[in-house]
């Protein structure tokens, strides 16, 4: 029997604390103009001190369980997909989520998979759920705080310049009747797992301050063995998992109407678009976000939907990438089962 799961609930939050191009332009010695149309960072928020990785993420997941018109008591599971830089070291974030939402009835734990960890998110709940009719509703939720660990000054992180932060959460049903979940497909290259790590290197570090339980900022370890792989590889993975994953929901890449990606540099943002035969009005670019890891993805649908990028029957895709290095991506029929104008397999 198919068990039908979808996406019944929407929600984001960021921080109101802003560093625009031009604020970033003489801490990174990189011209305001390049920052803005090649790295496409226009603006990124910033988290204060009481903006932890549980206190982001609650604040979205208030709003997409609003949005899905439930009370938090009816919440059988709880997936923190966030940050691992989170408010303790070694420290389950779900459960402290799901205290603070009043979700006294939800099971809670974390699924981590880096700036690829939506899709994922959404699939292992979506399997959870189809196994066991108990979970009727769910909550995924991811907040980041990323930019904390990444030294300006460090060239070799030119690409995690525009680290942000801010929060995204997905509310799930069982048995639902619109927002359809299609496919999933996860692609690892195991061969760059260690090519970013967390360094203590003094000109990695740049100054001794701590952050929270944490010491220490991220690093390439092997920058020229990681462009290289990822020149070859990046562009035709993003596609495949894209294909793969709405193909399995039995449509094809020609159906896809949206794409809600991570942010990247333009040039290969617009690249990726061409790839699979969308064009910029069919996606939202992050420019006045940044890259907010795993909460990219809940962004991009909020924003699509409301510019009225997404209507009902339509294909939507969501992907992302990691270092470690995986790419993902989960496939959608937006809208009312019964509007669709092909049966689910």
């Amino acid at each position: 029997m198919v068990v039908n799961v979808g996406i019944v609930g929407v929600g984001t939050y960021a921080p109101e604390a802003l560093e625009t191009a031009a604020d970033l332009a003489p801490l990174t010695g990189i011209p305001e103009a390049i920052l803005r149309e090649k790295m496409g960072i226009r603006q990124r928020h910033v988290a204060g001190p009481e903006d932890t990785i549980s206190v982001m993420a609650t604040r979205a997941a208030e709003r997409a369980i609003r949005n899905a018109g439930i009370d938090p008591a009816q919440l059988d599971l709880v997936i923190s997909h966030g940050s691992e830089h989170k408010d303790h070291l070694v420290w389950n974030a779900a459960a402290k989520i799901q205290h603070n939402l009043g979700a006294v009835n939800a099971q809670a734990f974390e699924v981590y998979a880096l700036c690829a960890g939506a899709p994922i998110a959404i699939q292992a709940a979506r399997g959870i759920m189809a196994a066991d009719e108990s979970i009727r509703y769910a909550l995924l939720t991811a907040a980041s705080r990323e930019n904390d660990l990444v030294n300006l000054k460090n060239e070799r992180v030119r690409f995690m310049y525009n680290f942000g932060a801010g929060a995204g959460a997905f509310v799930l049903k069982r048995d639902a009747t619109e927002n359809l979940i299609l496919g999933a497909s996860v692609i690892t290259d195991g061969a760059l797992s260690e090519t970013v790590t967390l360094s203590h290197a003094p000109d990695v570090v740049g100054d001794d301050r701590q952050r929270g339980d944490l010491r220490g900022r991220l690093d390439v370890n092997a920058p020229e063995f990681m462009a290289e792989r990822l020149g070859e590889s990046s562009l035709p993975n993003f596609v495949r998992v894209i294909r793969e994953a709405v193909e399995k929901g039995g449509a094809r890449l020609a159906d896809v109407r949206f794409l809600g990606i991570t942010h990247m540099k333009a040039s290969f943002y617009r690249e990726i678009l061409a790839a699979i035969g969308l064009t910029p009005e069919q996606s939202v670019y992050l420019e006045d976000y940044g890259h907010i890891q795993s909460a990219d993805q809940a962004i991009t649908l909020e924003l699509g939907l409301a510019q009225g990028k997404i209507r009902p029957g339509d294909v939507v895709v969501l992907a992302g990438a990691g270092v470690g290095y995986t790419w993902s991506a989960v496939a959608l029929r937006w809208g009312p089962a019964d509007a669709f104008s092909k049966p689910l397999v």
